[in-house]
């Protein structure tokens, strides 16, 4: 009887100890397939930064409860981000608020960090369009697992950074 209890104990233990072994290589096999999809998007300049936190240069930082982006291919640049701060100069519209602009006329920069993070700088060109908003250039750091802040500076508006993921770009 007690050979029974020892034996079945012995067995549940090994049962254990297999399925932790099996979830361990399991999540390291799901990091990897994350870590070579965020290199591979962003090295094809091709992938969607999605903010989920603002963090304004004055006031306190906020979760974002609805969907903002910047969407970044080799041709375009899409921004579509809200704004918390202080603007030196008041749109001319209400309506045109926060950061939203499309632009084809863009420079573009990504060097490689460490742990196969990313740094991007982003610097519209259009210096005509009349709803880039000021937007002198675009700060993108962006891990190894898909986790990017975003650091934007304007000229006439104070800094502002967002918190989010890098994901793949789909149709908008």
């Amino acid at each position: 009887m007690k050979l029974l209890r020892n034996l079945s104990m012995a067995f549940a233990l090994v049962l254990l100890g297999i399925s932790v072994v099996n979830a361990q290589t399991t999540r390291k096999e799901k990091q990897a397939k994350r870590q070579a999809e965020v290199k591979s998007i962003v090295e094809a300049q091709n992938y969607v930064f999605k903010a989920n936190y603002v963090n304004p240069m004055r006031g306190v930082g906020r979760a974002l409860t609805s969907e903002y982006d910047l969407v970044v291919s080799k041709d375009t640049i899409i921004a579509f981000l809200p704004y918390f701060g202080r603007a030196y100069v008041a749109p001319t519209n209400p309506s045109e608020g926060g950061i939203k602009f499309t632009t084809t006329k863009f420079s573009y920069e990504a060097k490689p960090g460490k742990n196969g993070s990313y740094k991007i700088v982003i610097k519209p060109m259009d210096k005509d369009m009349t709803n880039w908003r000021d937007v002198q250039s675009m700060r993108l750091d962006i891990s190894a697992d898909g986790y990017a802040s975003l650091n934007v500076s304007s000229t006439n508006r104070d800094n502002i950074s967002f918190n989010g993921t890098i994901e793949t770009r789909g149709t908008r």
